[in-house]
């Protein structure tokens, strides 16, 4: 049997993404709020493929994007720097890039965005979906036709919903779990579509309807049942300097899937990505602010360094974490870029 072209495909909408940091407060109207950091970077679905492609995931990438400049910038960023293979993507005349303002406020952000519906669809892009181990849904008001081909391939199917502007939160689409091997919500999505009013009890209710499901809580970690193996976990989070959590669920969902690419426990699986997720909202910008493998070695030396310190709170995390050491890659790890305030030239790069 030959090797599957990618490790995971996924498909969903990319956005040119400015970042807004340090503010005192959302604005209220007529008045100015001064930022005291700001990135561009991709942002939507290209969160989720570079940190995929961060951790070494092959990784493929269909969306539309646009002809303009912001498209330039996008296609560049992900195909050049960051290694997402785009042969699945288009380019399209006529159709601007969606742009989103993210402003990051106590610890949490609220987003503002300009876009227009994509002429193409998903189920289009990827009418044929090329060989792959693992494939990240996004799911909408109507399934995309192209997970269930995938499914009865073989791959192994996450999915995630995003915010419901019209905060109906229908139930309709929980339907489409049936196609997922796993499911990984935010608490306030999984409570929103389960009509629950508590984490573990939506938790419970959608593990009726799909092998593996996640909820993450934000501060309080994240709680999980793998109804394959029995296991139900509930792992921590990391103290952090927080900086900007735009895009964490996205770099958690891809360490989950690479953890689970590599058959670890139900609990490494969530330390693994709650580690990775407490490494990117420490960076400004959702997809530049993934991490790569060496800020996750460079984390784990620290703490080991601490550790050997006499620092018993160190000593505890290591304990939880020192399942990594065999998984670091060997060799000098690639640099990663971060995020800037502005587009850089193409002399900069």
């Amino acid at each position: 049997m030959s090797e599957p072209d990618f490790d995971v495909i996924m498909q969903g909408t990319v956005f040119f993404d400015v970042v807004l940091t340090g503010l005192p407060g959302l604005p209220i109207q007529g008045t100015e709020v001064l930022a005291e950091g700001m990135g561009s970077c991709p942002g939507g679905i290209a969160n989720l493929a570079v940190a995929a492609s961060r951790l070494g995931l092959r990784t493929a990438l269909a969306a539309a994007f646009g002809d303009d400049v912001y498209g330039d910038f996008l296609w560049g960023t992900l195909a050049e720097q960051e290694g997402v293979d785009l042969s699945r993507s288009q380019r399209l005349a006529n159709w601007h890039s969606p742009v989103t303002v993210s402003m990051a406020v106590q610890r949490d952000r609220a987003m503002v965005t300009h876009s227009h519906p994509s002429p193409i669809s998903a189920s289009t892009l990827l009418a044929d979906p090329p060989s792959a181990v693992a494939g990240v849904v996004h799911l909408g008001e109507e399934p995309e036709t192209w997970v269930s081909t995938a499914r009865q391939r073989g791959m192994l199917l996450f999915g995630d919903v995003g915010w419901d502007p019209s905060q109906q939160w229908s139930a309709d689409v929980l339907q489409q779990l049936e196609e997922l091997h796993a499911f990984l919500p935010n608490s306030t999505e999984a409570m929103a579509y389960t009509r629950t009013d508590d984490p573990r009890a939506a938790l419970l209710r959608l593990a009726d309807s799909v092998p593996v499901v996640v909820v993450t809580c934000g501060g309080q970690g994240s709680i999980a049942i793998d109804s394959i193996t029995g296991e139900e976990e509930w792992v921590p989070s990391l103290p952090v300097n927080e900086v900007d959590a735009t895009g964490a669920g996205d770099v958690f969902a891809a360490a989950f899937v690479l953890a689970t690419l590599r058959h670890w426990p139900l609990r490494y699986r969530l330390a693994f990505a709650n580690l990775c997720a407490a490494l990117s909202v420490q960076q400004v910008g959702g997809s530049l602010a993934a991490p790569g493998w060496g800020d996750i070695a460079d984390w784990l030396a620290a703490v080991q360094n601490q550790a050997a310190a006499g620092s018993r709170a160190a000593g505890v995390l290591l304990h939880s974490y020192e399942f990594l050491a065999g998984c670091i890659p060997a060799g000098p790890a690639p640099t990663v870029r971060r995020a800037s305030a502005t587009i850089a030239r193409t002399s900069d790069a």
